[in-house]
Formats: structure tokens, sequence, C-alpha cells
């Protein structure tokens, strides 16, 4: 049984970051309603609809589907909402009628903007979340535009996983204090926090205002992606002067003459010269001269490699609990392990019983269970 085995989730379907932060919840032993609106329950196939007991279909606008939800939350402990800012209270579920009904529930606002400021009412995506808290300027090579890192910075990172954070938070709080609150997670927030080392580095005057000219954004040549024979890639990470010494052995540059590592001005013609070198092998050639030494270069794999490399399959980091490849639960608990479990489809009467609902009302909303 997972460590959050006994929670029970109400999820308001969404998208984007609010699925994740359901599937992480799932992965530990919640126990997860999912209330998606009527022909709307797609996102349980996903890997991050995974681990729900069910999704409910119900349209928020009929004042009898708000009230059986209403009885769904009397029971629960946490909610989870990703509306614009208002649309639950316009609904009769925003958080002063929940808390009224359940004074510990922890209630769950996940959005681009935040409640409040000038931007929270305006529409928005991870791009944009990212892009005012300073961290997609980042993103950059030296000479280049920005290049959006996938999703994953602003709806998990910065949204789905300080959203959990904070739930998790409230949940130990309420046990001291009795009483629920409500947690105001926003991506521009949250993507903004990740950055805390950057902002450190920048207050040392340790990092440059422009992107591609600092230690880890590409701007030092032992840190960066390069290209192999084969038009793969290997990454370099070789920031320490014990590995960069390895990786330098590695190239066969061990005894040629080189620029110092930390001479910036030297950098360039570092660069050149590893470009030259690593595309004379092939990615695999590389991996084979640098996996037995702490040099800090890896292949950069493919997701279908990815689930192939040994190290990832000695751990089974990835799983295919329904028959998709998909990432395994994350982190580990020694005693408590988290599950990656099969998506769920539409909810059974007898779940919705067990959640205090009578046996006529449960019938009404899973008519085929």
């Amino acid at each position: 049984m997972g460590a959050l085995n006994g929670i029970k989730v109400i999820e308001l379907a969404g998208i984007g970051p609010g699925p994740f932060i359901g599937m992480m919840l799932a992965d530990a032993g919640a126990e997860i309603i999912r209330v998606d609106r009527p022909g709307g329950a797609a996102m349980p196939s996903m890997a991050v609809g995974r681990g729900r007991l069910g999704t409910l279909e119900a349209d928020l606008k009929d004042p009898a589907a708000r009230d059986t939800v209403l009885r769904l939350i009397d029971g629960a402990d946490v909610l989870i909402e990703g509306f614009r800012p208002g649309v639950a209270e316009r609904l009769g579920l925003g958080p002063d009628a929940c808390l009224e009904r359940n004074a510990k529930l922890v209630y769950a606002r996940m959005t681009g903007w935040g409640q409040d400021g000038p931007l929270a009412p305006r529409a928005g995506h991870d791009i944009n979340y990212i892009s005012i808290s300073g961290v997609l300027h980042a993103f950059t090579r030296a000479g280049d535009r920005p290049v959006p890192p996938l999703n994953l910075v602003g709806d998990y990172g910065g949204g789905a996983m300080f959203c959990a954070f904070g739930i998790l938070a409230a949940l130990l709080e309420a046990r001291t204090s009795g009483h629920g609150q409500v947690v105001d997670a926003a991506m521009t927030d949250g993507s903004a926090t990740l950055s805390a080392f950057i902002h450190g580095m920048r207050g040392l005057g340790g990092w440059e205002g422009e992107p591609g000219h600092n230690l880890l954004d590409t701007g030092a040549p032992f840190y960066d992606v390069y290209t192999t024979a084969d038009g793969r890639h290997i990454a370099v990470g070789a920031l320490e002067p014990k590995f960069y010494a390895l990786f330098l052995a590695g190239l066969g540059l061990a005894d040629e003459y080189l620029p110092a590592q930390t001479d910036t001005a030297g950098w360039p013609i570092l660069r050149e010269r590893f470009t030259a070198v690593i595309a004379g092998r092939t990615r695999a050639e590389w991996t084979e001269i640098f996996e037995p030494v702490d040099a800090c270069v890896t292949p950069v794999l493919t997701w279908d490699e990815a689930a192939e490399h040994p190290h990832n399959q000695a751990r089974a980091t990835f799983v295919r609990p329904d028959g998709t490849l998909q990432p395994a639960a994350a982190p580990r608990l020694s005693r408590t392990p988290s599950l990656a479990r099969d998506a769920s489809g539409r909810i059974d009467a007898s779940t919705l019983e067990a959640w205090g609902l009578t046996p006529e009302e449960a019938a009404k909303l899973a008519p085929d269970a």
C-alpha cells in the first residue's frame, strides 16, 4: 500500500498539470475520483490518467450534479481544480462553499498565473508562464532564440510538483490544526522558484545576464551536447577538474596544449576542438570509451532507447501497466512503495457508495455498473 493509502481526492478534470498531480497522488496510493464533463473522459487513457478509482461524468452546471459532487467532497481529504480564477466559485464549488462543508479539506488550485495579479484572468500555456518568470530566456544558445523545454518546467516542474508539495504540506498541517486550507499553485511562481540557484549565482556575480555564456547554459564547452559521426549526440557534463581531465583523456587530448578549463576567453577554442574530435566517432564508440570512467559523458537517448538502457532496465524506470510504455512511479519509498497502476474507466456504483452516496444516487451516476 502506498504512503497516501486512505487519502481521498476529488480531481475536477483539467489538462496540463492537473492530471499529473492526480497521477503522482494515485501512484502514492491515494484514492482518486476524477470528475469530468459528459463525454470528456479521454484523459484516463493516457499515462497521466493512471491509478484513479474511475471517472465520474457530471455536468457541473447542473445543480443536481453539483450537489452530488459536493456530497463526495464531504468525505474527501483533497480537491484539485485547474479552472481560471472565479470559475469554480460560479459553479458553486469554490473553496468557501467546500470548506464550509468539510473544514479539513485541502483545496488545491492549479493555474498558470495564480489566483490574483493582472494576468490571472488571461489564457496561457506553459511557454507563456515560464516566459514571464525569466526561465524561458535562459534556455537559449548564444545568438539564438529561446527553445521551449517541452512543457516540463511550467506544467509539471513548476506547476504540478509544487502543487503536490503544497497538498502534502497542507495535509500534514491539517492533522495538527484540524483545518484545511487553499493551495494556490501557479506555474509562474513555481518555475521562478526552480531558478533559485541561478538567482543565487547572479547575486554572487557568477552568472551573466545574456544566456549562452554561462557554466550551465551551453556557454561552457565542457557542459554541452555534441554531434557524433553518425549524427547522434553525446552529453558532456565534465564540470569538476578531475572529471574534465578524464574527459580530455577520453578524447585523446590529455597531452595537447589547450586553454585552461577556467579560461573563459579560451572556451571558443575548446569548443571548436571538442566538436571536431567528437565528430570523428559514432555515439556507440564514444559510449564505449566513456562508460567505464567518471568523465560525466553519456549518450543522448531517444524515448525508446531510454527504456532499453541497462541502467533504466535494472531499476525498472519504465513500465507498461496497461501495455503503454511510460515512466514508473517516483520517488521510491522503502516501506510504502508507490506504484504505477492501470488507467481506469468510468466509476462504478460500489465505489460511489463507499464514498458516502446512497445506492440510488450511485446507480444514477453509474448506471452501467
